[in-house]
């Protein structure tokens, strides 16, 4: 997938599950995802504080189709630097 400085976030979760349904959403629409995790909050399970906090890295050129298929799916995730309302 090329190095890491290529990728941007599209999604922020706070543990896996819902990071996990959204690499599983864009891999479908044949997007490239990787996901980025704190190791001690995968390991044990916490979710608190930002251990549990799972990004969802795709490579920059794909980032305008990842967020249009993240907003069509059925419950929009909340992603980054998207206006509050």
């Amino acid at each position: 997938m090329g190095e890491e400085g290529d990728l941007v976030v599209v999604f922020v979760s706070q543990g896996p599950l819902q990071a996990e349904m959204a690499k599983g959403m864009l891999e479908a629409q044949g997007i490239p995802v990787m996901l980025r995790y704190q190791a001690i909050g995968r390991v044990l399970g916490l979710t608190v504080d930002g251990l549990g906090r799972v990004d969802v890295l795709v490579p920059a050129a794909y980032e305008a189709a990842a967020r249009d298929v993240l907003e069509e799916s059925p419950a929009p995730p909340e992603t980054p630097e998207s206006p509050s309302t």
